[in-house]
């Protein structure tokens, strides 16, 4: 009954066993931890996972509002990063030329860490929001190119022949087959940057951004214990965002390519 549930809901029952396992695994340590460290609330420990729950609850309000701003601004700069990144793989696959002399620079820019860059960034800008939406388009750009290129470029002769065969232009071509051969390969690279954009806007929000849930962490860990369960608990609502940006982007990718072979099988069922 339970492996049938998986097998029907796909990724998204997964990673919710995961995350349910997770947490009872988190209580768990929790409390043998501070068993053997004979104390109630180690600011310095494991924190208890229905202590940290308590301090969501009582400061959803601000950390709602707060979580807002970064959502907002990662999916902004998300959206444009995916543009961004289909566009670069468009015109790559047009030209083996234009591939080779625009590869080495996508590389380079990869070797810049996340870390390194945010406070460059938002030196230069001084805008926060403007901040976070690039680096969260910065982030988004290399997983979508190269994993759509791959796709567009995945074609087999025999399958261009087929389209020829039926008298199908250049365009109708590309359009019918390879940009459709590349929408798995999209997605793939969309599911890997979905988390990261999340990640890429709190990093600037640490920077010394005036909102975003990046400050509140910030701000509880300069109060030390006292908002200990208020720190954890932003760690966990960044979490909780990033799976939700994630299990979006793989349902939008059940509903856009229904033909990959993993979809067929969980619509059919069992045989």
């Amino acid at each position: 009954m339970i492996f049938g549930w998986l097998r029907k809901s796909g990724q998204g029952g997964i990673l919710a066993i995961w995350v349910a396992g997770a947490l009872v695994l988190w209580e768990a340590a929790a409390w043998y931890i501070a068993d053997i460290a004979h104390v109630l609330a180690p600011a310095s420990k494991l924190p208890y996972l229905h202590l940290v729950l308590q301090a969501l609850i009582k400061h959803w309000s601000t950390i709602a509002e707060q979580g807002a701003i970064t959502f907002g601004n990662s999916i902004l700069g998300f959206l444009i990063g995916t543009a961004v990144g289909a566009a670069l793989a468009i015109i790559m696959s047009l030209s083996r030329t234009i591939e080779l002399t625009l590869s080495p620079y996508m590389i380079a820019s990869q070797m810049v860490p996340i870390i390194g860059l945010a406070p460059i960034l938002y030196g230069i800008i001084h805008d926060p929001a403007m901040s976070r939406v690039l680096m969260a388009g910065y982030v988004t750009f290399f997983p979508v190119a190269i994993h759509m290129l791959r796709g567009l470029q995945s074609i087999k002769p025999e399958q261009e022949e087929l389209m020829r065969s039926y008298a199908a232009s250049g365009w109708t071509t590309y359009t019918k087959l390879r940009l459709m051969a590349s929408l798995p390969g999209l997605f793939a690279g969309l599911k890997l940057s979905a988390p990261l954009a999340i990640t890429a806007s709190i990093i600037v929000e640490l920077m010394g951004a005036p909102n975003g849930i990046g400050v509140l962490m910030l701000s509880s860990l300069y109060y030390g214990s006292s908002q200990v369960y208020m720190f954890w608990s932003t760690i966990l609502i960044s979490v909780v965002i990033g799976l939700i940006w994630f299990l979006l982007v793989t349902l939008a990718e059940r509903l856009l390519t229904p033909w990959q072979p993993e979809f067929r099988q969980q619509g059919g069922g069992e045989e």
